[in-house]
């Protein structure tokens, strides 16, 4: 009989070491889910990945037709909503150098009104294409062009005459003859007026940066120019009498001439300054208001005999 072997414990370290420990179900499932919890905070927070969203935009095509003979000119593509329609004029202006934005005129319908520039396109569109149709408008100029060149001929005109240029009037009865006082009261009248719209067009109206037609501003200068030629050659003229009346009509009207600039450049300067306008109208209507109030209360105190009651015409227990 053999004698059974009995392994020691240095036997039994050497087999754990080289076959590994066999430990029961229960322990291995521990070790496993230690090691996946380590694996996934040295790994980091889990994420999800990233949703991609694609954003769609609806992009207009605008077809520009000449109002005249209906030919198709370009096709501005690729209009954003958010568009307005100054900016599809710098586009067709790309397109078409020849013409400046500003003299560009679109319309929806060929006799239909011109489009402003600050409408949106968006706004416009029925569906993906814009029909619009095109007018060359001319030369423009901007609105401050055209009221300084306006107001500063009459100015520079009537000096002109006032000097008694021999270009316009006779040598010989311009150095001889005496000038009445009217007549430089006149000159200092007319120069007051005309640098108060220059003023006024430079420091006080807000011009829109708008344009306008070079025929119009022509058409204006016409006006105010020739009419200041054809007053500025009688009044300083050699040969000018003095009014009728005498002194009793130059200072009536030149009085007339004062309260008339005052009240128009006031008028302009409230204008400009809307909300102090409102201001002073509310506190005129609540003083109307409360005399109205105050004499209705009255009548219906007479009337209905209230006075016991103590009840106030307009704010309750105090007014």
């Amino acid at each position: 009989m053999f004698r059974r072997h009995k392994p020691s414990v240095a036997e039994h370290k050497k087999d754990f070491a080289v076959h590994g420990a066999a430990l029961p179900g229960p322990q291995n499932d521990m070790r496993s889910f230690f090691n996946l919890s380590q694996l996934v905070l040295s790994a980091g927070q889990l994420r999800s990945p990233p949703i991609l969203r694609h954003s769609k935009i609806t992009y207009f095509e605008v077809e520009i037709l000449d109002a005249q003979s209906k030919r198709q000119i370009c096709v501005v593509d690729k209009v954003p909503p958010s568009f307005s329609l100054l900016d599809v004029k710098h586009k067709f202006h790309k397109t078409c150098p020849q013409w400046n934005p500003s003299r560009i005129g679109l319309r929806l319908e060929r006799n239909g009104p011109y489009l402003k520039d600050s409408i949106s396109i968006q706004s416009l569109a029925v569906s993906s294409i814009i029909t619009l149709y095109f007018t060359d408008l001319g030369q423009q100029v901007t609105w401050t062009t055209v009221f300084l060149t306006e107001y500063s001929g009459p100015l520079l005109i009537y000096l002109l005459f006032y000097i008694r240029l021999s270009s316009i009037y006779a040598e010989e009865e311009s150095t001889e003859s005496f000038r009445h006082p009217v007549v430089h009261l006149a000159c200092l009248c007319h120069c007051l007026h005309y640098v108060r719209h220059l003023l006024e067009t430079l420091f006080v109206h807000k011009i829109s940066g708008g344009h306008t037609p070079l025929k119009n501003m022509i058409k204006g200068c016409a006006f105010y120019w020739g009419f200041t030629s054809w007053i500025a050659y009688y009044v300083n003229h050699p040969r000018y009498t003095p009014p009728s009346f005498g002194n009793r009509q130059v200072i009536f009207a030149a009085l007339a001439f004062l309260m008339c600039e005052a009240g128009n450049h006031f008028i302009n300067v409230a204008l400009v300054q809307q909300n102090h306008s409102v201001g002073i109208f509310a506190f005129l209507m609540a003083i109307q208001m409360s005399l109205w109030a105050q004499k209705k209360h009255r009548l219906y105190v007479k009337k209905y005999n209230m006075g016991a009651l103590r009840k106030t015409a307009m704010i309750p227990f105090i007014f």
